[in-house]
């Protein structure tokens, strides 16, 4: 059960380094390697001291705390996850409870009075899941954030949301996480959500220090989001994880996916991350080798989603045509940041991602219940 990083790239004043770094990046000359600006740019903007953080306001009154946490984090950006761990639930819920062959588990009715109740938890575990996840990456990293140019209006860094009432919505959001756990005991008799929901609150919480001591940061993201199809598919029958081998897959899909758009993602911060000690793929390796590192994963990504079309029986010519899709975006998200740079940013990331999540998650869907 799950979130995911986010982050804001705008252009804007001349001035600000981070934003100078972006536009020198984005028009590389004819012929030469689109990644060297960025590099240039981004080593220049931070051999000065970076600009001190905006004065801390004085905390939110308690009735817009939720507003502001919710903007800060991106609810929205649920859309990375939440739509493979309900393609998990409808998957696991089309699955016998039995061993059976795969002419039987495809005319396996869903049992809708009791999977209605069943996918109502899973999302709210999801939602209160990335909840958590988020706020704590805000509180682990305030003081990162309010050094980086690109990150130092984020709630907790700019004082708009205080230290305390992070903590305090972050505790209340891992206690609701439990208690939607609880109900799948008490009205589904089943123990293993409630069982494994303080070890997936804690494994979503590594990744906020991941970047402390390791570059493999961005597969520790990419493992937090890969395994909301399989706790789904858990929540919603356990057995379908021993007669389901297409969650694998689609397990492996989204790690090796979000590992490479967050390679992507880190590209912003390369310098940053290199000045202030943080380890990333990009400011290990450089920007140029991050890149190839990332289409690596992401040729794996599109690998795993023709397995999981494969092995699935209920998977169709609808979830190969969203497969390939999906590939394609993957395709086109490099080919944009590899002519506009970091300025293409915003669609490469949040629009072609959104799209191969939802299309991908969709017909699945589809096919399970066609």
């Amino acid at each position: 059960m799950l979130l995911l990083a986010t982050g804001e790239a705008n252009a804007g004043a001349c001035d600000d380094p981070a934003r100078a770094a972006i536009r020198a990046y984005a028009a590389p000359p004819a012929g030469s390697d689109p990644y060297a600006p960025c590099v240039t740019a981004a080593n220049t903007a931070t051999s000065s001291p970076p600009p001190p953080p905006p004065p801390h306001s004085s905390p939110a009154p308690a009735s817009s705390l939720l507003i502001i946490a919710a903007s800060d984090i991106k609810l929205s950006h649920s859309v990375f996850a939440l739509p493979f761990a309900l393609l998990g639930a409808f998957l696991s819920a089309a699955t016998p409870t039995t061993t059976a062959t795969a002419s039987t588990a495809l005319s396996t009715p869903i049992d809708w009075q009791r999977f209605t109740g069943q996918l109502a938890l899973v999302i709210v575990c999801m939602v209160l899941a990335r909840t958590w996840a988020m706020l704590v990456n805000r509180i682990a990293d305030a003081r990162f954030d309010a050094a980086n140019p690109r990150t130092r209006g984020r709630a907790v860094a700019s004082g708009r949301l205080s230290r305390a009432q992070a903590i305090s919505l972050a505790l209340s959001s891992a206690g609701g996480f439990v208690l939607a756990c609880v109900g799948f005991l008490a009205l589904f008799d089943n123990p293993w959500p409630l069982a494994l929901s303080v070890p997936v609150l804690m494994w979503l919480a590594l990744y906020s220090y991941a970047k402390r001591f390791t570059a493999l940061c961005h597969v520790l993201l990419g493992s937090a989001l890969a395994i909301s199809p399989l706790a789904a598919a858990l929540a919603i029958n356990p057995a379908s994880l021993a007669q389901t081998p297409s969650l694998y897959a689609l397990s492996a899909m989204v790690l090796c996916w979000v590992a490479g758009f967050d390679i992507i993602y880190a590209l912003q911060d390369e310098s940053f991350d290199r000045s202030a000690g943080l380890f990333s793929i990009p400011a290990t390796l450089g920007a140029k080798n991050a890149a190839y590192i990332s289409r690596g994963f992401h040729v794996l990504a599109a690998v795993a989603l023709i397995v999981a079309w494969k092995l699935e029986p209920h998977f169709g010519p609808l979830f190969l045509i969203a497969a390939l899709i999906a590939i394609a975006c993957l395709f086109f998200e490099h080919i944009v940041l590899v002519r506009r740079g970091l300025a293409g940013l915003p669609l490469a990331f949040f629009t072609l991602n959104g799209v191969v999540s939802c299309v991908v998650g969709g017909a699945g869907i589809m096919d399970v219940l066609m």
